[in-house]
């Protein structure tokens, strides 16, 4: 087969044409502007009762068929509310994975407890489920599975384990807005369920976060700490007595954000049709090029890609360099070539410099990167094809087309890619 021209890192024109559109990612449209400025003029810009506020729980435990939500300023405070209402104390153990973003383990800090890392399934960049039992302890208190990348972990498995040692689950659904597990909403399968709002995620408010549940006394006591501590009620704020019962925080979210949610939530399904047909388009023709592994998604749930994570195999490219110093090349060439790629972390969490210095004094726990090897490989082998900036689920099918013509570009011509000068990200 004859190569594609020059790599464009050697000076060879790029794949991408200079005139593509790339839409900018969150997608914000001229309804998305009334429904902000629609909060100026009513005049309400604050409380946990606000209209656009209550409105978005009402929404949100609408579309996912649960009976609470709260609404919180960020993902990772939604999950700390959980977890300070499902009762977690200090020296407790919580079992997560080691493929994650932070805000995953800091909610568990926050309550003096510490996470216990598991490796992922190499097939899906969930937790395995396979090695859950042998870490928990008379301190294990719950586990939070993290639906990676908006593809739902192994559910049955966990609730069934969770059940078995009287474990809460908390999912930590950040990235999996509107994804399914046979056929239930992600985040209503355990006890609590957390979703980001943040800018790069599918259902973007800027900022913000959601807690669902359909436990009453979890409901409560997420929304008491929400708000300082206080037992919030239904009363006027003129007569709000301000006495806190416990420790709480200020982390309720704002009207502004909460309107703009609640109109990208009307297009939610749409984001999530998009993103499916591109992913499926690079799924079939990149899965064609020898030695590209695309995301595997079993049967019985719905990946709503979140991040577009794509591997390769350095056994079937016979690779005689280190995976990640070849990942960074293609990465580089990926980008000169006029495709947004990216890493999205390079580190698993328990490598991170934290848990090297925190004091674990009260605890056994040690972190070694060495005992997570498949989440590891899997950071070395692969990268995350379109970036938060412009993201999968609103690009148009024509840019996955000019994204696969670049991959086929650079893999037929292996040999310049690998003789680039040696880079480290």
């Amino acid at each position: 087969m004859p190569k594609k021209g020059r790599l464009a890192i050697h000076g060879g024109s790029r794949a991408v044409p200079d005139n593509l559109k790339l839409m900018k990612w969150p997608d914000i449209r001229e309804e998305d502007k009334i429904a902000v400025t629609s909060v100026l003029e009513r005049g309400i810009i604050h409380g946990a009762h606000s209209p656009e506020i209550t409105g978005l729980e009402r929404d949100w435990s609408e579309y996912v068929g649960c009976k609470y939500a709260l609404a919180f300023n960020s993902g990772t405070a939604a999950i700390h509310g959980g977890l300070f209402a499902l009762g977690l104390e200090p020296g407790d153990e919580v079992i997560t994975t080691a493929y994650s973003f932070s805000g995953t383990y800091q909610p568990i800090l926050y309550q003096g407890a510490f996470p216990v890392f598991i490796d992922i399934d190499p097939s899906t960049f969930n937790l395995n489920t396979n090695q859950i039992e042998s870490k928990i302890t008379e301190q294990t208190r719950a586990i939070i599975p993290v639906h990676i990348h908006g593809l739902p972990a192994d559910m049955d498995e966990i609730m069934s384990i969770a059940d078995k040692h009287n474990l809460m689950v908390l999912e930590d659904a950040c990235q999996a807005h509107g994804a399914r597990y046979k056929e239930k909403h992600v985040g209503t399968i355990g006890q609590v369920g957390a979703f980001s709002l943040n800018a790069t995620k599918n259902l973007s408010g800027g900022e913000g976060g959601l807690l669902v549940t359909d436990n009453e006394k979890i409901y409560h006591k997420a929304k008491s700490m929400r708000q300082y501590g206080e037992i919030v009620t239904d009363a006027p704020e003129y007569i709000r007595s301000y006495a806190c019962d416990t420790v709480g925080y200020n982390y309720r979210t704002h009207e502004m954000p909460a309107a703009f949610v609640r109109s990208q939530l009307k297009r939610l399904d749409e984001y999530t049709e998009i993103a499916q047909r591109n992913a499926a388009y690079l799924n079939q023709e990149l899965g064609k090029i020898k030695g590209l592994l695309p995301p595997n998604i079993p049967p019985d749930r719905t990946h709503v890609y979140n991040k577009y994570r794509l591997r390769f195999d350095p056994d079937k490219l016979n690779l005689e360099l280190p995976p990640d110093n070849f990942r960074d090349k293609l990465l580089l060439s990926l980008r000169a070539e006029g495709v947004q790629a990216s890493l999205w972390h390079t580190e698993i969490m328990p490598a991170f410099p934290i848990f090297q210095t925190k004091d674990l004094s009260k605890s056994n726990l040690r972190y070694r990167k060495k005992d997570y090897p498949e989440a590891v490989y899997m950071l070395e082998t692969s990268l995350i094809v379109n970036t938060e900036l412009h993201h999968i689920c609103i690009q148009n099918l024509e840019t996955q087309e000019v994204y696969v013509e670049a991959f086929r570009k650079i893999f037929d011509n292996l040999d310049e890619l690998i003789n680039f000068p040696e880079i480290h990200f």
